[in-house]
């Protein structure tokens, strides 16, 4: 899995159009539409993103794809609008949440395939904050971005709560689970 590696000013670039695109959303209702031409080659690449905020270290909204289907600057433009005002979970942003708005973006790696023969196998192969991953088991679905260590520090424990996510048990084990691993470039 190779990582992206941006610059700081193009790192710089993206947060502050994210930030833009929230504004812009304040003010109309719909995330900002940029010109791709205004953005050199790196991040005119079709990435997958999430972008993830905070107000004053609670989670405020966290919105992402999974496959790149896009331009990176221009997923990252929808997913901060998204972010902010479309995530189910929370009412959309106000204006007076952007002073302690903190702004994080994830730019993901293409997710690959694990190979494991049983549970113990897949928890022995899992990458502490490192790895970030996509459960799929029939039609459920479930990800974790590798921040998510953070909470979820034990292999064991990032793994049931991953299954909960994806609407199974926590000690649910099939043949048929499926884990695709994935890593970030994480800017903040």
């Amino acid at each position: 899995m190779v990582l992206m590696s941006l610059s700081e000013a193009q790192r710089q670039q993206l947060l502050e159009l994210a930030k833009a695109s929230i504004q812009h959303g304040l003010q109309t209702g719909k995330p900002l539409k940029i010109k791709l031409a205004d953005y050199p080659a790196e991040l005119q690449e079709h990435r997958a993103t999430f972008v993830t905020l905070h107000v004053n270290r609670q989670l405020r909204g966290c919105i992402g794809v999974l496959e790149a289907v896009r331009p990176l600057a221009e997923d990252i433009s929808e997913n901060a609008y998204s972010a902010a005002f479309k995530d189910s979970r929370f009412p959309p942003l106000e204006a007076h949440e952007l002073k302690d708005l903190e702004i994080h973006l994830s730019i993901l790696t293409p997710a690959e395939p694990m190979s494991f023969t049983t549970e113990q196998d897949l928890v022995s192969q899992l990458q502490p904050s490192v790895d970030g991953l996509i459960l799929k088991e029939g039609h459920r679905r479930g990800t974790f971005l590798p921040s998510v260590w953070e909470t979820l520090p034990k292999r064991e424990q990032f793994l049931r709560h991953l299954k909960q996510k994806a609407g199974l048990p926590p000690d649910y084990w099939s043949d048929n689970i499926r884990i695709y691993r994935y890593h970030t470039e994480s800017i903040s």
